[in-house]
């Protein structure tokens, strides 16, 4: 059906009409081969607080962006290559329902979906779009992926030390292997991850040591299996977000 729908004025329409909302800041969508799969608004656990944002599946890319004006203006134009995704299903907690991760080696994070039924068909949609990539490429799954920033309400403390409480002058910074959120102290060091950056980024002591070393990668895990845990048990992954003007911290 894909293919089917590449090359027809319908499809190249859609995609003309998601190009307009982005404006001139957008990318250009429209390449040959291309398809608009479907569109709708997810909720975007970000560092701050959950978010609804914009959510545009193509065949080869996932593309979201901040509402301006439903269905006539985003902004922030954010453009992931599904061949480097894979995603995870995430327990529902509290107001927190139907979602998922999306990671990938440069960011990852969680979105929600407003039903259950609407989870699914995000999911089976994105995993087929990625499974057919992947077989006309020859690729394998990326199985590298940038740890899900945990928010900023989530740690009245640093997720670290444990002693530091944070304030308007004690601020939250984010460790961007673990995602965990640290106090200065306990993040000084710079490290390379060449997947997020070409410049060394903050780290928390904890990473850096297992970086230095070349223990990290046993120590990995999934935030499917460590959602919830203390960070004393588990590494990984819980929520980010490059839409806040202070995600650079």
């Amino acid at each position: 059906m894909v293919d089917r729908l590449a090359n027809s004025e319908a499809n190249t329409r859609r995609i003309s009409i998601v190009e307009n909302c982005f404006g001139a800041a957008g990318q250009p969508l429209t390449i040959p081969g291309r398809v608009l799969i479907g569109e709708g608004v997810l909720t975007k656990l970000c560092r701050k607080k959950p978010k609804a944002r914009q959510f545009f599946l193509f065949n080869d890319i996932l593309v979201y962006g901040n509402i301006v004006i439903q269905k006539k203006k985003y902004n922030k134009q954010h453009i992931i290559p599904l061949e480097n995704v894979t995603i995870d299903s995430i327990q529902d907690e509290g107001d927190l329902r139907n979602g998922w991760l999306i990671k990938t080696p440069t960011k990852s994070f969680a979105v929600y979906a407003a039903t259950a039924t609407e989870k699914s068909e995000w999911m089976n949609h994105i995993n087929k779009c990625v499974s057919d990539l992947l077989s006309k490429s020859g690729k394998t799954p990326s199985n590298e992926h940038a740890a899900v920033w945990v928010p900023d309400s989530e740690a009245a403390v640093c997720m670290r030390c444990q002693k530091a409480k944070f304030t308007p002058v004690n601020r939250r910074h984010h460790c961007r292997k673990c995602g965990f959120v640290v106090c200065g102290p306990c993040s000084e060091k710079r490290f390379l991850l060449p997947s997020q950056s070409s410049k060394p980024v903050r780290i928390c002591d904890f990473c850096y040591d297992l970086l230095s070393t070349g223990e990290m990668a046993a120590c990995q895990s999934t935030r499917s299996d460590s959602y919830g845990q203390s960070p004393k048990s588990s590494l990984n992954d819980v929520s980010d977000d490059d839409d806040d003007e202070d995600s650079s911290d």
